[in-house]
């Protein structure tokens, strides 16, 4: 995706931070070995019959290192950067990095709760294995429309708002959720991320919290600074002088 800035057009948001090399170095690695080893693919992708099942506890994180395909990769790893950079930069890496963790593993939560619901697409969603990052990305996404959300992005080939690509991606996620998929998406991952990212950034005290805070105080210093009272100017006979004698301060405005 390409972004759009005040000064024209931008590709790019900026060089990769530490954090997201490390991100995109884990996922290249684990879609390498998983091509190496297929059967990474079923132990450590999702499924939510042996989460449940069988205690595969370790799914709902691992799932978000491995893709479906070389084009899968690309386009999660390339959003990572796109959306990534800037929320890392206003966050700060410790909380950037919970908060993609968090929305993946949400995600794979929700995919979970979502495949027991009975529905049809849902009740195939029981047996199937799910991999991708798509979850994370899609939390990432939802972060950047509130937070930026008049930043300009290309979507379907056409450049919209921020909160507006936000809107029609989670509006695509519902709809292809709620109906019987089989184009082979896990599209509920896709809308777990909007949602628990949603939950996760308006349910505590985020990093835009504190900067507000920060902001305010700021401007607190600065008005009380207008009002401060200076020493100067003539004194009155209330005022003492600098030796602190108020006797002769008040014998000269008598006399």
């Amino acid at each position: 995706m390409a972004r759009y800035s005040t000064a024209g057009y931008q590709f790019g948001p900026g060089p990769l931070s530490q954090a997201l090399k490390t991100i995109i170095a884990v996922n290249v690695g684990a879609f390498l070995l998983s091509l190496i080893v297929p059967a990474l693919t079923v132990r450590l992708g999702l499924m939510p019959a042996a989460v449940l099942r069988e205690f595969a506890v370790w799914q709902p994180l691992t799932y978000m290192f491995l893709h479906g395909g070389i084009g899968h990769l690309v386009f999660n790893m390339l959003a990572l950067w796109m959306f990534g950079t800037d929320l890392e930069r206003t966050w700060g890496t410790r909380f950037f990095v919970r908060y993609y963790f968090v929305t993946g593993i949400g995600a794979a939560l929700v995919t979970i709760a979502w495949s027991l619901t009975g529905l049809p697409y849902a009740a195939a969603l029981y047996d199937t294995v799910v991999v991708g990052a798509s979850g994370a990305i899609y939390g990432l996404l939802l972060a950047y429309g509130m937070y930026f959300p008049h930043r300009m992005v290309v979507l379907y080939f056409f450049p919209v708002p921020a909160r507006y690509a936000v809107m029609i991606l989670g509006a695509i996620a519902f709809l292809s959720s709620v109906g019987s998929s089989g184009d082979g998406v896990a599209h509920v991952a896709h809308l777990g991320g909007l949602l628990v990212g949603y939950l996760y950034l308006k349910g505590r005290r985020g990093p835009l919290d504190e900067l507000k805070y920060r902001w305010l105080k700021w401007r607190l210093g600065r008005t009380r600074a207008k009002f401060d009272v200076y020493e100067g100017g003539r004194r009155g006979p209330s005022t003492p002088g600098p030796s602190g004698d108020w006797t002769k301060e008040w014998k000269k405005h008598v006399h």
